[in-house]
């Protein structure tokens, strides 16, 4: 599982013209699934998300975790994180989980991020979406479940 998580002064998601998921500030997390994932990929990454020290305290210092600020989290179903391009110039996208078990797994992280406490909204599994993301910092991070 690949999570490219962005700090976000504020975020919204659409489909089709219409706003279907927004937030005022916290974190904006574009998620990828492999066909390999687990339960565990997916705990291990809504717990190291809910407290990973990334937002500033009044130092100036990243101290604060999404919880610890009131942040709220967008989540946008990925699958390009695992494009290989190894090969040629058009990617491969052949190690990204089949739609039908990664829309599961998904629906479960972001039901994991919830069970932390966090409020989270989604984009539409599947979907062409629009994402507009105002960037804070900037401060964007690559998490990895199986590089821990």
């Amino acid at each position: 599982m690949r999570v490219v998580i962005q700090r976000s002064k504020e975020s919204s998601v659409s489909v089709e013209s219409e706003v279907i998921g927004v937030i005022p500030h916290g974190l904006v997390l574009l998620v990828g699934l492999t066909h390999d994932d687990t339960q565990e990929d997916l705990e291990y990454c809504a717990r190291k998300i809910a407290n990973m020290r990334i937002f500033s305290d009044e130092d100036g210092h990243m101290n604060l975790s999404i919880q610890q600020t009131g942040g709220e989290i967008l989540s946008i179903s990925q699958f390009t994180l695992y494009g290989n391009t190894s090969k040629g110039n058009r990617p491969s996208f052949i190690n990204a989980a089949k739609p039908e078990i990664a829309a599961d797994m998904y629906h479960t992280f972001n039901d994991l991020l919830r069970d932390q406490g966090l409020t989270v909204a989604t984009g539409k599994f599947g979907a062409m979406m629009d994402v507009n993301i105002i960037n804070d910092g900037p401060v964007t991070i690559l998490l990895d479940s199986k590089n821990r």
